[in-house]
């Protein structure tokens, strides 16, 4: 019997380490890096339509959507585009109304974009019954970002190339963090290219590895050990682009956090924590000197999977 309905979830990311080569003739640039992902999920609803039509729809609660009236609903969106690319390469003549609940931070650096691909992905393949695996999933999403393959597979890995060279750590030692979302967004490409014209004149090596002491910190769930370590090579460029960013990392130690480090291509600030307790006690500091907004999580998180099928 053909599925009617199913709902799909996927993790946003933080790049514990993050360093960047030289511009390539494509554009693109080289990097290594270690991803986690984080227990705040978007979330996609995909109802059948027999009519072979794409519909999107916002859920109006979504929390980091400051203006509904003008979230783009149409062929730019991830979400429809992921859509159309499983019925282009599975040849299906079905559709679906595709409701999108937003929690990840839009262009904040935490893959919220890449995310809505992936559970998208994952919610059509099922709907459909176009019968993909993984691997097959991972290969489509590659195809509209780099950070689509990871946000399928969740946990933790490291990155290469473009951060699509895919290589997971076995883990399941708990990290935990703190999110200061901002007001705003930073555009990545825009944020390589400040990177870029910060570096003109440099002679900068493509990354080929990850720092090992990352991983063992990582690994071990040591937080204060993985505080020294923590590096993005984004930083300079989200910092003049957004010197505010600055200020807030400032507060944010100031405030207790073991280190605070500006997420992927920023402006979400991602701070280090102890455990459970000294997030609260990070946040209630936050929240009662300085009125920040802040968002607990942890660390590793599951991939794209679904939540509800019938």
């Amino acid at each position: 019997m053909a599925k009617q309905r199913v709902i799909a979830t996927a993790p946003g990311k933080i790049n514990c380490y993050f360093r960047v080569g030289p511009p390539r003739e494509d554009g693109y640039h080289e990097v290594a890096s270690l991803y986690v992902a984080v227990s705040l999920t978007e979330q996609i609803e995909a109802t059948l339509r027999t009519d072979g039509e794409l519909q999107l729809s916002l859920e109006p609660d979504s929390p980091v959507v400051h203006d509904p009236e003008n979230f783009p609903l149409g062929e730019g969106n991830l979400v429809y585009q992921a859509a159309q690319l499983l019925r282009e390469h599975t040849g299906t003549t079905l559709g679906a109304d595709l409701h999108i609940t937003k929690r990840v931070p839009i262009a904040g650096g935490m893959g919220g974009g890449s995310a809505d691909a992936a559970a998208t992905l994952v919610a059509c393949n099922e709907l459909w019954e176009t019968h993909l695996d993984r691997e097959e999933l991972g290969r489509l999403g590659a195809r509209l970002g780099a950070d689509v393959p990871f946000a399928l597979m969740g946990g933790a890995a490291i990155g290469l190339g473009v951060g699509d060279q895919l290589a997971p750590l076995l883990t399941r030692a708990k990290t935990h963090w703190v999110l200061i979302p901002a007001s705003y967004g930073l555009s990545t490409p825009r944020v390589y290219g400040m990177l870029d014209r910060l570096r003109a004149g440099m002679d900068i090596e493509v990354p080929q590895e990850i720092d090992p002491a990352v991983i063992e910190a990582l690994m071990a769930s040591d937080a204060k050990a993985l505080a020294q370590v923590l590096a993005n090579d984004l930083t300079q460029a989200s910092l003049a682009l957004a010197p505010e960013l600055g200020t807030m990392r400032d507060l944010a130690e100031g405030a207790g956090a073991l280190r605070a480090m500006v997420s992927g291509s920023g402006p979400t600030l991602a701070l280090l924590v102890s455990d459970d307790e000294h997030a609260e006690e990070v946040m209630a500091q936050l929240g009662d000197e300085v009125g920040v907004a802040t968002i607990p999580v942890t660390a590793p998180a599951a991939g794209a999977h679904i939540s509800l099928s019938e």
